[in-house]
């Protein structure tokens, strides 16, 4: 089956490929970049489109704690949902990392509508608190 339908954009971050030309990125690779950059743009970063974006950035000075989890889990699902048509979330979860003290890890389980194929993607999250510790 061809995945034409998907699209075909410019690769994020934007570069150039092996022959000099821009890169692109196709099919579930551009749905996978899209998710990446609503999550690392935080909301009122665009000039010309403010409401793009994230509000996770506004828990980079939270306690790295449960309810600073689910307060990140929320902000993802939120964006995605409103960002990112192509897929349907199936499920957003954050928890603190045992191994890194500063870090949250979003676990995003998404069915692309078109193929209706699955794909999980854990997102990291790096607050200020527990720098050093």
């Amino acid at each position: 089956m061809s995945q034409e339908f998907l699209g075909v954009g410019w690769r994020s971050p934007v570069g150039v490929d092996e022959a000099g030309q821009i890169a692109l990125s196709s099919f579930e690779d551009s749905i996978r970049e899209s998710v990446l950059l609503i999550l690392r743009t935080a909301r009122g970063e665009r000039v010309m489109r403010p409401e793009f974006g994230c509000d996770i950035h506004t828990l980079v000075f939270a306690k790295n704690d449960m309810t600073t989890a689910g307060l990140a889990a929320f902000q993802v699902e939120k964006a995605l949902t409103r960002w990112e048509p192509r897929i349907e979330l199936l499920k957003v979860e954050a928890a603190p990392d045992q191994a890194v003290g500063n870090r949250l890890l979003v676990q995003i389980e998404y069915r692309v509508i078109s193929t209706n194929t699955v794909f999980n993607l854990v997102y990291p999250f790096y607050l200020t608190e527990g720098i050093g510790q």
